[in-house]
């Protein structure tokens, strides 16, 4: 019940309390003196104006009791609220409540602490989006760097063509990553079938500089016209994350295995670096869990598979051996 309704009610109760009290007294007086006794040395005209002023006085007492006990529970209520949007204000979450049994006052806190869990969940997302955004564009952005770099120093034409190209095929992919950090595959949406032939050649000439840089190499095995369904930003991020991982991490060459069966495609990535230590190894798909740096590649990569029906995992850690999981028509 509000407040407002228990205090029209309270008021209600000592109007009808005072009566049934005066009423009572009233009749007892009556009583009395009908036996020829007087009560307390009054005659019943004196009665008349004394009980009304003793049960009004009674039934007040206690109407004070139980509205302070009702205060106190409004006070209780507008303590939190006003705790808790000093806590909002501050970048908290939701705080501890507690039902004061006043119901306009519970319905606000209610509102208010499940606003504060609101805001918390999307500040958090942002950090998240702002940290993931920040890991997953730093490497294309130096080999986009490193290229441009390429295509200043040097005058043959049909190199700074070539280079130009793939250098617009980065920037276009860079665009796509903000989409896909901040996109959600909706329910019941087709996922489109893409050839990997087409994503991996991308992936190669993306990274030929890095590798080149890092006096590695990077090679693609298995039979051509391999397809899967797979959407073709969500497929290139994950084997990004999952190259830029053996860059920073493995050592030697990276390898990728394709191979298919019917309904299905698996993809491997592994180099010839020491692994995952062995500790870290269960977590190594867990937000900040790495050797060195941020997680945050690995976990988006397996989210990414993961919405689009396939799974990504760590087969053998030593030396390292990540699997994606795909569904796919088979050769187109």
């Amino acid at each position: 019940m509000s407040y407002g309704a228990l205090v029209r009610r309270l008021l209600l109760a000592v109007a009808l309390g005072g009566a049934a009290v005066t009423a009572l007294v009233l009749g007892l007086v009556l009583v009395v003196v009908a036996d020829g006794q007087s009560v307390l040395g009054l005659d019943p005209e004196a009665w008349v104006v004394i009980a009304p002023a003793v049960g009004a006085g009674l039934v007040a007492l206690a109407a004070l009791a139980v509205l302070r006990v009702i205060d106190g529970r409004r006070a209780r209520g507008l303590t939190f609220i006003t705790a808790q949007v000093e806590t909002i204000r501050e970048g908290g979450g939701a705080l501890p409540r507690t039902n004061v049994g006043l119901t306009d006052i519970d319905a606000t806190t209610q509102a208010i602490a499940r606003l504060a869990g609101e805001l918390a969940r999307q500040r958090a997302l942002d950090r998240d989006f702002a940290a993931d955004a920040s890991h997953q564009l730093r490497t294309p952005l130096t080999a986009l760097l490193m290229r441009l770099e390429e295509i200043a120093e040097t005058d043959d034409l049909d190199v700074i063509r070539d280079e130009a190209a793939v250098a617009v095929t980065q920037v276009e992919r860079l665009s796509g990553v903000v989409d896909t950090l901040r996109s959600r595959t909706q329910e019941g949406e087709e996922i489109p079938e893409i050839s990997l032939d087409s994503v991996l050649a991308g992936l190669q000439r993306e990274y030929q500089p890095a590798f080149t840089a890092a006096h590695r190499t990077m090679r693609v095995d298995g039979p051509p016209g391999l397809a899967v369904r797979c959407a073709p930003m969500d497929l290139a991020q994950i084997l990004q994350s999952l190259i830029e991982n053996s860059l920073a991490h493995g050592d030697g060459r990276v390898t990728i295995t394709m191979r298919g069966s019917i309904g299905s495609v698996v993809l491997e990535v592994q180099d010839e670096g020491e692994g995952v230590p062995t500790a870290i190894a269960p977590h190594i798909f867990e937000r900040s869990v790495t050797s060195s740096g941020s997680g945050l590649g690995l976990g988006l990569a397996r989210q990414l598979a993961e919405r689009n029906g396939g799974r990504l995992e760590l087969v053998q850690a030593q030396p390292a051996v990540f699997t994606v999981f795909l569904s796919g028509p088979g050769r187109r």
